[in-house]
């Protein structure tokens, strides 16, 4: 049986804020990720989310805003414009990439 396999997984805080990008590679495509990627991208503070990526089963790619439960649609092409797109989000909302 074909299994999920991990490709990203990075956690890091600065001050109050905390940033935790998880990716998996699925065995195969599915309906709602054509991609076969599962992925979940998180930016928060103090507990409260400031902005989300991800794929949950039934809701296809889309962004979480702030810490209520507003969705935006996320026209998915590349896992590296992903990363690009949420990473370009952290930055605007106070997040200093180090890499």
């Amino acid at each position: 049986m074909a299994k999920v396999t991990l490709i990203l997984d990075f956690k890091a805080t600065q001050g109050e804020l905390l940033v935790q990008m998880v990716l998996w590679q699925l065995p195969r495509p599915t309906k709602d990720r054509p991609h076969g990627l599962k992925y979940r991208l998180y930016l928060g503070r103090a507990g409260q989310t400031l902005v989300r990526y991800d794929n949950e089963a039934g809701k296809g790619n889309h962004r979480h805003i702030g810490s209520g439960e507003i969705q935006a649609p996320y026209d998915f092409s590349l896992p590296e414009q992903l990363l690009n797109d949420f990473r370009r989000e952290c930055a605007q909302l106070g997040w200093r990439w180090t890499e």
